[in-house]
């Protein structure tokens, strides 16, 4: 099946520091099965009562492919706020006197921010997984869940997720993990592919490129949980 989704604003950050945070283009994979799990009401963590929430090893198994309708007018603005710190131990303490018990750690930042963004999500999946996202999408999951799906932030809700029938997909930039010999093109990003909470070295992550298509090129589809997860 086929899931539309809409939001005024959104950002997908990658792993990063400093005074400029960017944002990539659409969701990683990742980040795209959390939302569909969450959708269908399915925790990911294991305990919540530890230090690091870590993802279980019995999440269910689903292809998904991840595209931006071509009559999207998403565009990328960047906003400017002020980073409030909190250093380990004494760093910077010779600064706290000059602001009278207010935070003395505060750093401008520069954030990108998707306005108006629209996103295609594909999925397969077995038939009882995709009729617990409808039901989700419904309201009629008799059970709790975690939170709401996000548009990246935490601050950035969806306006509108809905499923579209096979024959209504509009064409669209299918984002295709890069491979050998693969020609040069615009728009290439890096998405993270599957996070590893227990050690990050382990987080998997590859180069996308967007292709243009009336439906997900096969290499489109990407298999999560990965394999060697």
């Amino acid at each position: 099946m086929f899931l539309l989704l809409k939001a005024p604003f959104a950002s997908f950050r990658p792993f990063q520091s400093g005074s400029y945070r960017s944002t990539t283009p659409v969701p990683s994979p990742s980040a795209v099965y959390g939302i569909l799990l969450n959708l269908a009401g399915i925790e990911q963590r294991t305990a919540t009562d530890q230090p690091i929430t870590l993802i279980r090893d019995d999440l269910p198994e689903m292809e998904i492919a991840i595209g931006i309708p071509n009559d999207s007018h998403s565009e990328t603005s960047i906003l400017s706020q002020q980073l409030h710190n909190y250093p380990v131990g004494a760093s910077g303490k010779e600064l706290a006197k000059k602001t009278y018990g207010n935070k003395y750690w505060i750093a401008p930042v520069r954030r990108e921010v998707l306005v108006e963004f629209s996103l295609i999500i594909g999925v397969k999946a077995g038939q009882e997984l995709c009729d617990r996202i409808i039901k989700g999408l419904n309201g009629e999951l008799d059970e709790p869940r975690y939170g709401l799906a996000f548009a990246g932030d935490n601050n950035f809700l969806f306006d509108e997720i809905k499923v579209i029938p096979d024959k209504n997909i509009p064409f669209a930039k299918w984002y295709c993990p890069i491979k050998d010999n693969t020609p040069p093109s615009r728009g290439i990003c890096r998405l993270t592919t599957w996070i590893d909470r227990a050690d990050n070295t382990n987080t998997k992550i590859q180069v996308f490129a967007p292709l243009f298509s009336n439906s997900p090129p096969e290499n489109a589809w990407l298999n999560l949980p990965p394999s060697n997860a």
